[in-house]
């Protein structure tokens, strides 16, 4: 699984400066269609992320995390705490009621080390859900905070690489039923 990794990022990255690099690899993953798909929320399966062509935060940022490593910058993931209900989406109402039933989830993006500094970068949302009016980090200069694509409610927590395989979401029925609907209404939108 992983030389699909270092295959890609080599497409990714050949010919190219390392900001050139930066900004290429972060496009390419942001526009990977956002889509809950448990299983690729793992360490081991996240690469699966180039398979399937469609993925969440976690897998996109583990993605990302490796990648940034492998151009030898330092990465650490952010996790932060979100509740679905409250995450600033105009969900329609049978989404919205699936939300509110569920308890809080983790949303994680990375922060890595540019020009000596932590900078917040989230490839989460892809452009064909701008028209959902949330926050999709479209023209990124490779060097400062990208915003989040949602409301938290709590403080981020960071986590060294090594710690990623603990990084794991606890997955229900009811959270399995609400990403099943949130998938199909989101290729839905991307649609109109």
């Amino acid at each position: 699984m992983r030389m699909i990794v270092e295959h890609t990022f080599n497409q990714w990255t050949q010919g190219k400066s390392a900001l050139e690099a930066r900004i290429h690899i972060y496009e390419a993953i942001r526009e990977i269609p956002y889509a809950v798909i448990p299983e690729l929320n793992d360490f081991e399966r996240y690469p699966d992320i180039l398979r399937t062509g469609k993925g969440s935060c976690t897998p996109k940022h583990l993605l990302l995390g490796d990648m940034y490593q492998r151009l030898g910058n330092t990465v650490l993931y952010a996790v932060y705490p979100f509740r679905w209900d409250e995450a600033g989406i105009d969900f329609p109402p049978g989404l919205r009621r699936l939300a509110r039933n569920l308890p809080t989830s983790h949303h994680l993006a990375c922060r890595v080390e540019i020009d000596g500094r932590l900078v917040l970068v989230d490839a989460t949302l892809d452009s064909g859900l701008r028209r959902l009016g949330l926050p999709v980090n479209e023209e990124w200069d490779g060097r400062s905070d990208t915003l989040l694509p949602l409301g938290t409610c709590g403080d981020e927590q960071l986590y060294h690489p090594s710690e990623a395989p603990s990084l794991r979401a606890r997955t229900d029925q009811a959270s399995l039923a609400f990403y099943s609907d949130l998938n199909r209404w989101l290729d839905e939108v991307r649609r109109h």
